[in-house]
């Protein structure tokens, strides 16, 4: 009680052992409590940018129909890719389908860099050249929202994806198989580990062969198995975080005429068989999240490298 109330309630209790009357009839009642006040609604929600990517007229119909089988919301949430990373995005291709999501998400307060193919050396497909004029065609033509991507270009068969210790994030998707089928997959995983800051994220999307599947085998097919692809990181450094089944597909038999190119979007057979390989949809894929160990020093390497991925199951 502070002195005001305290003076206060001695000169009412003095006034009332002086007075021997009955207080008036009329005296009025005290005041009645007030109502209790129904508490503020909480805020909604803040709206997650990424449905108005996904959503974006800036996206094709047939881009957005492959949503349901790629989940790019929930992939990108379990990579655990927020507005603020540096993030480098190996071989988009001339389709782009994961660019047209990255590169708006990160634009304001990160950085897309879009890791594409030196097209100098004699040898080098011609794809390579086409991917990437499609790549820089489509870049080029809506500036506000690709303006600030990053093409950096790399040799393929001594990959490196800028300075060392530099990116918050790298990820791929269903590209492994390619860099197996050439022989150089490990060594695109160490210059992964390379470019990535200590603690940083190697995100992983590839299509799964069944466990036990042959190396021969997964090169024919396009699937590998997620010991190979988990191999492949080990070895190169990282630690296996977490898996996620978010972009798994129990409907793929994983044993098509075509190997993984004879589903959609591929559809390598044509119109053989279509409806049946439309329904199945796109292909079962692994989802793995790797972490570079965030105990190394600038330029260190690992202490000691793991063994060379296994050739199956």
């Amino acid at each position: 009680m502070n002195i005001r109330h305290g003076l206060a309630f001695a000169i009412v209790a003095a006034l009332a052992a002086c007075s021997n009357e009955a207080p008036p009839a009329d005296t009025a009642a005290a005041p009645a409590p007030p109502a209790e006040t129904a508490p503020a609604a909480a805020p909604a929600p803040a709206a997650d940018p990424i449905d108005a990517i996904l959503a974006g007229a800036h996206r094709s119909d047939e881009n957005k129909a492959r949503d349901p089988y790629r989940h790019p919301k929930e992939t990108l949430a379990f990579f655990g890719i927020t507005p603020n990373m540096t993030v480098i995005e190996i071989t988009p291709g001339g389709g782009a389908w994961y660019t047209e999501i990255l590169a708006p998400y990160l634009r304001e307060s990160g950085k897309l860099i879009a890791a594409t193919w030196d097209t100098s050396a004699a040898d080098a497909p011609a794809y390579y050249a086409r991917n990437n004029e499609t790549l820089k065609a489509k870049l080029a033509a809506d500036p506000a929202l690709y303006d600030r991507v990053e093409l950096r270009s790399f040799d393929t068969k001594a990959p490196k994806f800028g300075e060392s210790n530099s990116a918050d994030a790298v990820v791929t998707f269903r590209n492994v198989h390619n860099w197996t089928g050439s022989g150089v997959d490990g060594a695109y995983f160490q210059a992964f580990f390379d470019a990535l800051k200590p603690g940083g994220v190697l995100g992983v999307v590839e299509h799964r062969a069944n466990p036990g599947t042959t190396l021969e085998q997964t090169k024919e097919s396009g699937y590998l198995t997620e010991d190979y692809v988990i191999g492949l990181a080990t070895a190169a450094g990282f630690v296996l975080e977490e898996k996620s089944e978010v972009n798994a597909n129990p409907k793929d038999t994983k044993d098509h005429p075509e190997g993984v190119w004879t589903l959609p979007p591929s559809f390598a057979l044509k119109e053989v068989d279509r409806e049946k390989y439309a329904a199945i949809g796109e292909s079962d894929r692994m989802t793995l999240r790797f972490r570079k160990p965030s105990e190394l020093g600038d330029g260190e390497a690992p202490a000691e490298a793991a063994a060379q991925p296994a050739t199956g199951g």
